[in-house]
């Protein structure tokens, strides 16, 4: 497939970008500055592109046959995820491309309780703004009318740079968590996610999750 890939320099979108190539995908980067980027594959054609702005979008997927966002905005700047969702469909409203977003497990319900994670008692105050951006970001998608075949992934709670294992399991709306009550899934891991779903789609115009 060709695949365009916004967020690529960061932790999930440069795992992604790798993930793709290995399987021998053509991958376009985005990046707001070309010249910075650092570390991706050879193989990966780099570009200049603001996922904010739609017409810069359209710039970038042409040609494409999956859009992925793995954007992580700086702090401060965190309300830049319901508004790159906004551009993403309205860039896509009229093209045949798929779009897969990275998006957070702030919205997800804990089990045994009625809450999702954001409103747990303690929910650490330093990731409130990052968590309810994506919140928002993920009601954008919910509320967008749009034939745009978009899809949201949740990754568990925990997602820290790790090891490939290939192996993980798929939810709905409730966090994933293992016998000791974590929810935890690597980098490495949410790439495998995001491109089995790529070359298998068994989700459309939903959100699910990924974990161990």
């Amino acid at each position: 497939m060709r695949i365009t890939v916004f967020g690529a320099t960061g932790g999930v979108g440069s795992r992604v970008v790798a993930e793709a190539i290995n399987r021998g995908h053509q991958v376009t980067a985005v990046s707001r500055d070309p010249g910075r980027v650092r570390g991706l594959p050879a193989a990966a054609t780099i570009i200049a592109g603001d996922a904010t702005n739609p017409e810069d979008i359209k710039n970038a997927v042409a040609g494409s046959d999956l859009v992925i966002s793995a954007t992580r905005p700086g702090i401060g700047d965190e309300q830049q995820l319901p508004k790159v969702a906004a551009a993403l469909l309205e860039a896509l409203a009229d093209k045949d491309i798929r779009l897969l977003v990275v998006g957070g497990a702030g919205s997800l319900i804990v089990p045994g309780t009625d809450a999702i994670l954001t409103e747990q008692p303690g929910f650490p105050a330093e990731l409130m703004p990052i968590a309810t951006a994506c919140n928002d970001q993920l009601a954008v998608f919910q509320q967008a009318d749009t034939e745009v075949d978009w899809v949201y992934v949740s990754p568990s709670a925990l997602l820290e740079p790790g090891e490939r294992t290939g192996a993980y399991r798929i939810g709905a709306g409730e966090l994933l968590q293992d016998h000791e009550g974590n929810s935890v899934i690597s980098m490495e891991d949410l790439a495998v996610v995001l491109l089995d779903e790529a070359e298998n789609p068994k989700h459309h115009r939903i959100r699910f999750t990924a974990g161990y």
